[in-house]
C-alpha cells in the first residue's frame, strides 16, 4: 500500500492511441513472435514522488481468426512520466490499440524543504 503523507493528491489521466498497424501493414499486424509498442506520456504536472499508474485497453481491434494475446503495462514511471507498453506474442493479429491510464500520487506540498549540506 501506498501511504500519501500530505492531502496534496494529484489524479492524472488520458487516452492514448498506440498504433493503427492495419493501415500501414506494420508489424503488429503482419509479423508473429514477441511483439511490443511504447509510448512516453508526460504527466501534466509533477508529483512529488512516483504515483501509482493503471492501466487498460480502451480500443483493441484484433483478428478473430487467431489467438488473442496481449499484455498492458506501466513502466519506467517516474514523478514526471511513464512508458505505456503493449506486448503481444505468437501468431497474434493486432491492428490497433488504445489504452487509458490514471496516476494517483502524491503532490509537492508548500511545508516541503530540505536543508542543504
Amino acid at each position: 500500500m501506498k501511504r500519501l503523507r500530505n492531502h496534496y493528491i494529484g489524479v492524472d489521466q488520458g487516452d492514448e492511441t498506440l498504433f493503427s498497424d492495419f493501415e500501414t501493414d506494420g508489424e503488429m499486424w503482419t509479423a508473429d513472435g514477441p511483439r511490443e509498442r511504447r509510448k512516453l506520456v508526460k504527466f501534466s504536472g509533477k508529483y512529488r514522488t512516483p504515483p501509482n499508474v493503471q492501466v487498460s485497453l480502451s480500443l483493441w481491434d484484433m483478428d478473430a481468426e487467431h489467438n488473442i494475446r496481449a499484455e498492458v503495462v506501466a513502466e519506467e514511471v517516474t514523478n514526471l512520466g511513464f512508458h505505456l507498453v503493449f506486448r503481444t506474442w505468437g501468431d497474434s493479429r493486432v491492428a490497433r490499440v488504445r489504452m487509458s491510464w490514471m496516476a494517483i500520487g502524491e503532490l509537492a506540498h508548500a511545508d516541503d524543504w530540505a536543508i542543504d549540506d
